[in-house]
């Protein structure tokens, strides 16, 4: 049916503008539009380097990415000679021209999805056309970035669930959704919605908490890919930043054999969050680590300590002898002892 319309048109094209000196008409073919920026096979791609050829029609610009409420400006151009009569289909068309060149120009474009699309006749060959790509966009309103069904701190090794949420953007279909972990990338994730208005879109990403997730920054940024190609930056809106807590411990960072220098302290790295209390025991007995070892310092003892959770180690100490002649032992006992008496 749509290739009998076409005939018809086709033919009445040809009458009309046989019967006419200044050919006018308010109607073009009637023809489908292709998706902006759809991508084109090898095949087609000669089909339209033949049409190119049979219907040299320029549109400057090629396509065109608009912001909802924008103005608008495409020039459509044809050699003069081979044709005789230029016109748009689209939003708020222009009325055809004799003229080699017609210009569509709309002050605010305020329609989501348009079809655009500049027509030529030919005395010879008929009608010939020209689709323009037209994508109207929108950036977000606002990104919002929330822990979803949690407040509060998080457990070390319990999942949690990141949700980014995206107000009013337009079109869906070309938004990205980036997750980030202080500067560094989680995961990209696409939109599937098809719809031409503005919607609000939340994307998730679960993640199981560690403990290097303790104060990291958690954010996402929402982008909108415009462009059949890569010249321009997509627009990009960031969420705000969320700081993590994440509960864990106590670690304790003691080998089971510690050799400690005389005149040093024993100690024994515990991290934790909370904070761990820490108990030393020797012999079963609460003592304080000695800030400066000597033989009798020596031994087994236990470190305990009470955080999220209680763990404790065992951990054998030897006093050794400190580098270098006895005086060098000395002379840091002295320096301790005169450390001692001044404080």
């Amino acid at each position: 049916m749509c290739a009998s319309r076409w005939i018809k048109v086709t033919l009445l094209l040809h009458l009309f503008c046989s019967a006419t000196s200044s050919p006018m008409i308010t109607h073009a073919p009637a023809v489908a539009l292709a998706s902006p920026f759809s991508t084109i096979s090898p095949s087609e791609d000669r089909m339209n380097s033949v049409e190119s050829a049979r219907c040299p029609l320029t549109l400057s610009p090629a396509s065109l990415v608009v912001r909802f409420g924008d103005p608008v400006e495409v020039n459509c151009s044809v050699p003069m000679k081979r044709f005789s009569l230029l016109g748009w289909i689209t939003s708020l068309s222009p009325e055809p021209t004799t003229n080699s060149f017609l210009v569509w120009k709309v002050d605010h474009l305020t329609e989501w999805s348009i079809t655009s699309m500049c027509y030529a006749v030919s005395d010879l060959e008929g009608p010939c056309h020209r689709n323009l790509p037209v994508l109207v966009f929108k950036p977000p309103d606002d990104v919002f970035l929330t822990l979803a069904n949690h407040t509060g701190s998080l457990l070390e090794h319990h999942e949690f669930s990141l949700r980014c949420t995206v107000h009013n953007v337009a079109p869906a279909r070309n938004l990205l959704v980036t997750f980030y972990r202080n500067q560094s990338r989680l995961a990209r994730l696409h939109s599937n919605t098809t719809d031409d208005t503005p919607v609000t879109e939340v994307f998730a990403l679960d993640i199981v908490a560690t403990r290097e997730d303790d104060g990291a920054n958690y954010w996402c940024e929402a982008e909108l890919q415009l462009q059949p190609t890569e010249s321009q930056k997509p627009i990009a809106v960031a969420s705000q930043k969320v700081t993590t807590t994440v509960l864990f411990g106590p670690q304790l960072l003691c080998p089971a054999k510690l050799q400690v220098k005389m005149g040093e302290s024993l100690r024994c790295d515990v991290r934790g969050n909370p904070e761990p209390s820490v108990i030393w025991l020797k012999d079963g007995r609460k003592v304080i680590p000695p800030t400066c070892c000597s033989r009798e310092h020596a031994g087994k003892y236990t470190v305990l300590a009470t955080g999220l959770f209680k763990q404790n180690v065992t951990v054998e100490v030897e006093v050794v002898n400190c580098r270098g002649t006895a005086s060098a032992c000395k002379r840091l006992f002295l320096l301790l002892a005169l450390m001692v008496n001044l404080l």
